[in-house]
């Protein structure tokens, strides 16, 4: 997307054509991140740039768009430009080092340690053993009719 957003309209208050255009904005980026994703590509990465005008715009992260939409109408910009293009990222694997996978180790330890977990059948009960293994199942509240 590329476009010049007018920040004032005639009849309108500021303030409602600010959160129309930062609208338009997070609706573009929900609408790209809907869209299927090409095979290998892992997320979509979003290049941005900023500006009074297309020639001055400067690239800027995604995440202090909104901010600089804010700012430029706070200085009285009657119009900004905002570019959003969106492209396949890929993930990095993190790098392994000795903290991580001591960290890992430790955790594979303490799953292999921990008892296991008593089957779930869905009953419901007190939780009160009556000495042959069973639990007692809780009494059903009481309803109170008028």
């Amino acid at each position: 997307m590329k476009k010049t957003f007018a920040l004032t309209a005639p009849g309108r208050h500021p303030d409602r054509v600010l959160d129309a255009v930062k609208h338009e904005i997070r609706k573009y980026l929900r609408r790209e991140r809907r869209r299927p994703l090409p095979a290998g590509v892992d997320f979509l990465d979003f290049d941005c740039r900023f500006g009074r005008d297309a020639g001055s715009a400067q690239t800027v992260p995604l995440s202090e768009l909104i901010a600089l939409v804010d700012a430029a109408a706070r200085d009285g910009a009657s119009h900004v430009y905002a570019e959003i293009l969106a492209k396949p990222g890929h993930r990095t694997p993190r790098p392994r080092t000795d903290e991580t996978l001591a960290d890992e180790t430790l955790a594979d330890e303490t799953l292999a340690d921990a008892p296991p977990a008593p089957p779930s059948d869905g009953a419901v009960g007190n939780g009160h053993d009556d000495g042959a293994g069973t639990t007692t199942p809780a009494a059903s509240p009481a309803t109170n009719e008028h």
